[in-house]
């Protein structure tokens, strides 16, 4: 996945705006984190993924899951950008759009792509 495809993946979702999280660029959803590119190794930091699931990804797909000391003890893990497929990319953030938007944007997306 190139840079163009990932900013287009997140900004498709309401509220999505580029901003800043610790000094760093990142993206929001109503003013909470939902992803940034880390820039010292190309890895996108994707949220609300339980550490069971982290550690399943990382067995299955260690060329494309990872995650530093930083984020040991954070349900996250880091997903190599240029091998992370989009589709799955867009699960994440789906996943996490659902626990930070507001209920309305929620419902609105949802009913815009036919989900019940």
């Amino acid at each position: 996945m190139t840079r163009d495809e990932m900013t287009a993946i997140v900004l498709a979702f309401p509220d999505a705006e580029e901003g800043t999280s610790y000094g760093r660029p990142s993206f929001k959803v109503n003013g909470k984190f939902f992803t940034r590119l880390r820039h010292e190794d190309d890895s996108l930091v994707l949220m609300d993924v339980p550490f069971d699931e982290r550690e399943m990804l990382i067995e299955a797909e260690p060329e494309t899951f990872h995650f530093t000391a930083h984020y040991k003890d954070y349900p996250s893990v880091l997903a190599r950008m240029a091998t992370l497929d989009a589709g799955s990319f867009r699960a994440f953030l789906e996943r996490r759009f659902r626990k930070i938007a507001k209920k309305a944007a929620v419902k609105a997306w949802e009913a815009g792509r036919g989900d019940d």
